[in-house]
């Protein structure tokens, strides 16, 4: 299954988080490297969210990145939630419509 997980930051995240950031891309390519963290990285113009894309078996995975992230740990994030995403389209989609992995394969 996919899970996103959205962060809501405080409006100067950009500059809080330079003391934080090479632990939390620390936590984060661990994350990748486990084959938990597909994506991740912060939206543009306003920086105010972030979403990672996680794969796993439940939202624990997400939310276990969230208890060890130094970027909530400081007070960056203000809000976080995970949801459920349901993908069909895709090389990645873990619920391909009929006939879609055969489109993606090489």
């Amino acid at each position: 299954m996919h899970y996103l997980l959205f962060y809501d930051v405080v409006d100067d995240y950009v500059s809080r988080r330079a003391p934080f950031r090479a632990a939390h891309l620390a936590l984060a390519r661990d994350a990748v490297a486990r084959g938990e963290l597909v994506l991740g990285g912060a939206l543009a113009d306003p920086p105010d969210s972030t979403v990672l894309l996680f794969r796993g078996s439940s939202p624990e995975v997400a939310e276990k990145f969230v208890k060890n992230d130094p970027y909530v740990a400081n007070g960056l994030v203000t809000r976080w939630r995970v949801r459920e995403w349901t993908t069909v389209v895709g090389a990645l989609a873990e619920s391909p419509l009929p006939g879609e992995r055969a489109r993606h394969r090489t």
